[in-house]
Formats: C-alpha cells, structure tokens, sequence
C-alpha cells in the first residue's frame, strides 16, 4: 500500500478496479482546510486520463507492472505471433491488443511486452527503428531552403515525414516514440 502523500510520476496503483499510473501530481495546502494531493492518472489499459484528489493519508495499493523481453516474430493477418526469448514459448495476441505499437517494428526485433496480473495491455518497440524507404517522391535539387519534407513509406508499411533528400532505397532511422525521422543511414 502506498499513500497518496508518497505519490511520485510513473508510480503506478490500483483504484476503482484499475491500473493508473500517476503523470502528475502536486501537494496543495490551501489556507484553509485540510490538505490534499491533486493527481493526473493515466489508465494503462486503455490509455485514458483523469484527474482525481486524495486525502494525503489515503492509500492505494501498488500495481505490479512485469516488462519482459518478446521476439516479434510475424504478423498472419490477425495475430501477432511472438517468442519469449528465455523459455522459447510461442503465442500470438490479437490486433486490438497490439493497437499500433508494432507500426515501425520488423519481423524478428526485439519489443518489451508489459502485462498485469498475467494481461498484457502494452507493447513498447525499441526507442529507435532502422527501416528502409520502399516508396517515395523524388526529390527536387535546390529545393531545401525551407526544410521542406515529403511523405514516404517504409519497409514496416508505416508512413513518415522525410527531407526531400531521401530517395527510396535509402536506410534511415526513426525514433518510435513520436514517429519521426532522425536521420539517413
């Protein structure tokens, strides 16, 4: 059990039949009456946030989030077939599990699966994906004044902003957090 008083970002606890995890938080001691914490939670399972107040003395018990390593292995149109890397074990999870996490991970790479009570509700992929460009415009010479991008796709099938530059064939990396281009390999 955690107190609200013992809140820090990135905690995570269990209330009203739910996994949040604390985004923010901050102490108020108002003038007058008692004091409180004033907390934003995000909902792991769905991603939702809300805002709640706790007495300081309130408590809360901790949610227990596992992160292991996975292996994706493929993609069969309605699962996503992973291996643990440990055990061997292989199992597959569906599209609505997945949501779009998997959009700039290739076959074979390595994710961190998170699960709760044996459920797993998140996938995070490698903060940064080398990926190849299958499809884009040419690029037009002089055109780079302005830092102008144009839209191309890569290998994963995912869609990102890249310089004009860029050719198709290209290697580039991605960060996977935000979707952007970082730079040409």
């Amino acid at each position: 059990m955690v107190s609200a008083g013992d809140f820090r970002n990135g905690l995570t606890i269990e209330y009203d039949n739910s996994v949040y995890q604390v985004i923010e938080f901050q102490h108020v001691k108002p003038g007058k009456g008692a004091a409180f914490v004033r907390t934003k939670l995000r909902d792991i399972k769905n991603g939702g946030v809300v805002e709640k107040t706790f007495r300081p003395t309130e408590k809360c018990p901790q949610a227990h989030i596992d992160k292991s390593d996975k292996q994706y292995l493929y993609s069969d149109g309605e699962l996503f077939h992973f291996m643990d890397v440990e055990t061997f074990d292989q199992f597959a999870l569906s599209e609505e599990a997945i949501g779009d996490s998997l959009k700039f991970v290739k076959e074979n790479d390595m994710v961190k699966m998170l699960s709760h009570n044996g459920e797993v509700f998140a996938i995070e992929p490698p903060m940064f994906a080398e990926l190849e460009i299958t499809e884009t415009e040419p690029g037009f010479k002089g055109d780079t004044a302005t830092g102008a991008t144009k839209p191309a796709i890569v290998e994963t099938g995912a869609q990102v902003l890249v310089p004009l530059f860029v050719e198709q064939g290209d290697k580039i990396q991605i960060d996977t957090r935000t979707g952007e281009y970082l730079k040409r390999l």
